[in-house]
């Protein structure tokens, strides 16, 4: 069923892949599309960042940046971080050929709005495109499949852990940055930073995100709603 027309206008989107065809099967896919309109693209993620503050004098910042992620000069999750810090209302949808549960973790943490597989049908990706602007998350099936089996991994046991790092650790579950980390324990920036390392070597993870679930799952930190 086509899209119902926007009176404000198609979704703006811009394209990064450091590979031509790919940027061109994309745009020519979306330039079919009625409520969706290409208005740049670029390379890798530093000619992304510029090309984006390029747009910005004239107003027309894009709604969506399409990212691929293992690019040469800067990495699509470094450049998603940035896009996000940069300008918030610019949503980022994931475009990789990688499944890998760091790089899906490492590019929702950075900001991403979605998490799309290069195999995608043409409609999976014009449906990551609208639900990123309507503010919902789209996740490729078997990506989303990789996320759920994470949570139910075998528990490891938090005897490892140094009353600091247990320490550390709530606050990680608690959203904190390593620099929050650091003034709420009176340490530099370098060591909060250290302590959230060994955390995540002694625990078998990979991200701050793992390592908040599985404190909320052992119960060393509140979850969500026992924080509302």
């Amino acid at each position: 069923m086509p899209a119902e027309s926007d009176p404000a206008g198609p979704i703006q989107v811009f394209l990064v892949d450091d590979h031509r065809v790919v940027r061109s099967g994309v745009s020519a896919y979306l330039a079919q599309v009625e409520d969706i309109e290409v208005i740049g693209e670029a390379g890798d993620g530093r000619q992304a960042l510029d090309r984006i503050a390029a747009l910005e004098p004239g107003g027309n910042l894009p709604d969506v940046v399409l990212m691929d992620l293992m690019m040469p000069v800067l990495d699509g999750i470094t450049a998603t971080r940035q896009v996000r810090s940069r300008w918030p209302a610019i949503e980022v949808v994931a475009l990789t050929s990688f499944a890998e549960e760091d790089m899906v973790r490492g590019a929702l943490e950075a900001g991403a709005a979605g998490y799309l597989l290069k195999d995608a049908d043409a409609d999976q990706v014009a449906g990551a495109i609208r639900a990123a602007v309507a503010g919902q998350m789209h996740l490729d099936p078997g990506v989303a499949r990789l996320l759920a089996d994470s949570l139910r991994a075998p528990r490891r046991p938090a005897d490892g852990l140094t009353p600091r790092e247990r320490e550390v650790l709530t606050l990680v579950a608690g959203g904190a940055s390593n620099r929050q980390i650091a003034e709420t324990l009176v340490v530099s920036e370098r060591t909060a930073r250290t302590h959230v390392s060994a955390i995540l070597a002694k625990l078998g993870l990979v991200s701050r995100t793992q390592a908040a679930l599985w404190a909320v799952r052992e119960g060393l930190a509140p979850g969500p709603a026992d924080r509302s």
